[in-house]
């Protein structure tokens, strides 16, 4: 499902709203040459993010999913000095084009990436007893979601957020009957946010570069 007029209006907004960037889309080039999938956030969607995290004066940031470090690059620098954020990625490969995209960007001070599987890292973090976060901004492999999402949140201070990509699947996540398992994983972590009763939760329909799609927020109250 897509709409020439989607595009056109993000590029639209994208030219009116943000200043040309050099040193991201050096980031998305080093990635394409790397051969990464071209599946990372919007520039808009990126500038969301930053901006969430700026609403939340986020000292602290979880990624779950950085691929090339885009996404991980809008979300460091809405960090203060001493701010810390840290992203989870599988695979090694991108773990390494995203650690030179945030040294090219002069962020590999505040960002670290940690690399093996989400589930195992994020059960990592909770046994270690690590410090809340801010944000916590989850993008990764979308059957996992469901996990991902319980993990963080005992992972995410009250107030914070959790933010969750990629929820809408061209409007598949109503298809009761899929055996699609991004669909499933999606559906599961919806109806997870809204049976938790320690979260405020929305979720909203996007269209765009990206196709159509959308996200969820959980606003942590407990």
């Amino acid at each position: 499902m897509d709409d020439p007029r989607w595009e056109a209006v993000d590029h639209y907004l994208q030219s009116v709203l943000l200043a040309e960037d050099p040193v991201l889309e050096a980031n998305l080039a080093a990635s394409r040459a790397a051969g990464l999938p071209a599946i990372d956030v919007s520039p808009t969607q990126g500038a969301l993010l930053r901006l969430l995290a700026l609403a939340l004066r986020a000292t602290r940031i979880l990624e779950v999913g950085t691929l090339g470090g885009y996404s991980t690059t809008w979300l460091a620098r809405a960090l203060p000095p001493g701010g810390r954020l840290v992203s989870l990625e599988l695979e090694a490969r991108h773990a390494e084009v995203a650690a030179a995209n945030l040294a090219r960007a002069g962020l590999d001070d505040r960002a670290e990436i940690r690399v093996g599987p989400a589930g195992a890292s994020l059960a990592a973090l909770v046994s270690s007893g690590a410090e809340a976060f801010d944000l916590v901004f989850l993008d990764a492999d979308k059957p996992g979601n469901p996990g991902y999402f319980a993990q963080a949140r005992k992972l995410t201070r009250p107030g914070g957020l959790i933010v969750v990509d990629n929820v809408v699947r061209d409007g598949q996540v109503v298809d009761v009957g899929s055996g699609d398992p991004a669909v499933l994983g999606s559906r599961g972590v919806l109806e997870a946010m809204g049976a938790d009763p320690g979260v405020e939760v929305t979720a909203l329909q996007t269209v765009g570069v990206k196709g159509y799609d959308g996200f969820a927020v959980a606003l942590v109250r407990e």
